[in-house]
């Protein structure tokens, strides 16, 4: 059941990947193009929502709870269309949805720029923890009610 639910956040971190950090991206390139400070009221919104995105992929990668699919699915997603920009930048730009949207061009520039392949790189990491696998974390001991002899170790 918790791989189920990663499979169902690896989903949702895709879509908030795509959609709201491609909204962030776009609006401060936007700023930045027409010299308009980073930091001004108009653009701390497009900030905020990039520091919320990292906040979320952050967590889902900490969280040991989390099952590794949440972001390893996408981490690879990412990867792959990578390497595609590599082999072929023309189908990979091709390759993204919804091309009269602002978010889209944000994430086109992320793409074209590394940033997706680095954030992909990052988000694969929890699927070679072998830790991460398991469902119980914390394992009996059989020798957690023996007495010792010393009273140091009790």
């Amino acid at each position: 059941m918790r791989h189920f639910v990663g499979i169902l956040l690896a989903v949702v971190i895709a879509a908030v990947l795509f959609v709201a950090a491609g909204w962030g991206v776009d609006k401060l390139t936007l700023a930045h193009s027409h010299h308009l400070s980073l930091t001004s009221t108009h653009n701390l919104g497009a900030f905020g929502v990039l520091v919320v995105t990292g906040l979320i992929l952050g967590i889902l990668l900490a969280v040991p709870a989390v099952s590794p699919l949440a972001t390893g699915l996408p981490g690879i997603a990412l990867l792959a269309w990578s390497a595609l920009l590599v082999a072929s930048s023309r189908r990979a730009t091709q390759l993204i949805p919804l091309h009269t949207h602002s978010f889209a061009a944000g994430f086109s520039s992320m793409l074209t720029t590394g940033v997706l392949a680095l954030a992909g790189a990052v988000m694969i990491v929890p699927l070679f923890i072998p830790s991460r696998w398991r469902r119980n974390r914390y394992y009996d001991d059989d020798y957690t009610n023996v007495d010792s002899g010393l009273g140091l170790l009790r």
